[in-house]
């Protein structure tokens, strides 16, 4: 399976000033996977450490911060003898250790020259503490699920997928109802490693949904064994409460939705929890597009979306016959579909936040609107066939941005105001600017 990542792991390694490396992201993203693979890739060996299984290391950590003496545990742990440069030390499910985390800062100063990634499937939790944390001592990685392109090679469509990333237009033109059918699948499996995995060696979407579904069940035992226990009921009614706040007309997030009376006071700290997981990604509000987009944030205004597109669908119990009835699939839960494909791909590039556009007192909303460089690009979606575009028209009208994007299934093609940009492609809207 191709990550994108690795190119990017590639460099980490190459830099001269290479700090400790800390990949986050949710559950089941494949962040293990990720590493232990550029770990063979890339090194002669590998010493990997999984805290969660390993009670005397989290001992040795606890000590002190000898690293001349943790690596001598390693040795004895794992039975590889590191060497700079030639060794990669994998301390995963970190999260379990907290001095393990906090030793990160002393193998930065003390011996830069050994290579350390750590990971943990909960470990926002832990870093949102921000107790003896290597602050300035670590490089951070996002992993988030698939993207739509890293799906079709997965599943054996490289040829198409290296078409999207060149921006061959004619030739995505001519193979144009071939994408849809592959987008629906992706919108079905989404882009979990196991998922994406279970459909490309069975093609069978009800293994894909068990599949899903055994994700959503870990998700619920981690409620309740690791966050504290008089939120966890709200942390289900938030959890539970995306797909019905997803298919609300302008899908702004209201707490009265979840319980009646419910106030924010009493759901932040739920909230901010499935944040910390990776679980929900929170797209606030921008009174004005803007620069810096954060200045003009009200993050008392938002939209809340899941993690990945097959787990919503699963949440939900999207059936899978959704896959052969036309281009529905593509409008359920009035658009909130497609607008979680878009924004995962969005995500999925590492370019800064998404916000949306929303200005007080006016019926205009912009669905994403993300900051390049020094252009605030609006990015309106479309999931069905009418391509009126009234809100994006009226925005371009206003604020004359430099570059303005719809996406959409009709085909690639340049107007004066604005770029259609085809919805199987978006995850290059970047590419453009």
């Amino acid at each position: 399976m191709y990550r994108k990542e690795f190119s990017a792991l590639q460099e980490w390694k190459a830099t001269a000033n290479r700090k400790p490396l800390i990949i986050k992201g949710a559950r089941q993203v494949g962040k293990t996977w990720l590493i232990k693979e550029f770990g063979k890739m890339a090194y002669e060996q590998v010493a990997y450490i999984n805290f969660e299984s390993s009670p005397v290391l989290r001992q040795v950590f606890d000590l002190d911060f000898d690293i001349q003496r943790i690596l001598s545990a390693i040795r004895i742990e794992t039975g590889i003898d590191s060497k700079p440069g030639n060794t990669l030390l994998i301390f995963d499910e970190i999260q379990e250790a907290p001095k393990a985390l906090t030793s990160l800062k002393y193998f930065a100063e003390n011996v830069p020259e050994f290579h350390v990634i750590a990971a943990g499937s909960l470990l926002g939790i832990l870093l949102s503490k921000g107790s003896s944390f290597p602050v300035g001592k670590v490089t951070f990685m996002e992993l988030y699920p698939l993207t739509f392109s890293e799906f079709l090679t997965a599943i054996g469509q490289e040829p198409i997928s290296n078409a999207i990333q060149e921006k061959d237009w004619p030739m995505l033109t001519l193979f144009r109802e071939k994408l849809i059918n592959l987008l629906k699948q992706y919108y079905f499996t989404g882009g979990m490693p196991e998922a994406v995995s279970t459909f490309a060696q069975t093609g069978d979407v009800q293994q894909v949904r068990q599949v899903q579904q055994n994700i959503l069940n870990a998700y619920e035992q981690d409620f309740a064994k690791h966050a504290p226990a008089e939120i966890v009921p709200r942390i289900r009614m938030v959890w539970n409460g995306i797909p019905a706040q997803l298919a609300r007309e302008n899908r702004k997030f209201i707490y009265g939705q979840l319980k009646q009376g419910a106030r924010a006071s009493a759901f932040e700290m739920a909230l901010l929890w499935l944040q910390d997981c990776g679980l929900v990604y929170k797209v606030n509000q921008v009174t004005k597009p803007g620069m810096p987009l954060k200045a003009y944030e009200d993050s008392s205004a938002f939209k809340l979306f899941m993690v990945d597109t097959g787990l919503l669908g699963a949440l939900s119990g999207l059936d899978a016959s959704s896959l052969l009835d036309g281009n529905k699939l593509f409008e359920e839960f009035k658009g909130a579909m497609t607008e979680q494909y878009v924004l995962q791909q969005l995500l999925a590039q590492k370019k800064g936040e998404v916000y949306y556009y929303s200005p007080q007192n006016a019926r205009m909303e912009i669905d994403f609107v993300i900051q390049a460089g020094k252009s605030i690009i609006p990015i309106e979606v479309k999931a069905g066939e009418n391509l009126h575009s009234k809100s994006l028209r009226t925005y371009c009208e206003k604020f004359q941005p430099e570059s303005a994007i719809r996406t959409s299934l009709s085909d690639y093609r340049q107007e004066s105001w604005m770029t259609n940009i085809p919805l199987y492609a978006i995850e290059i809207a970047f590419n453009f600017h």
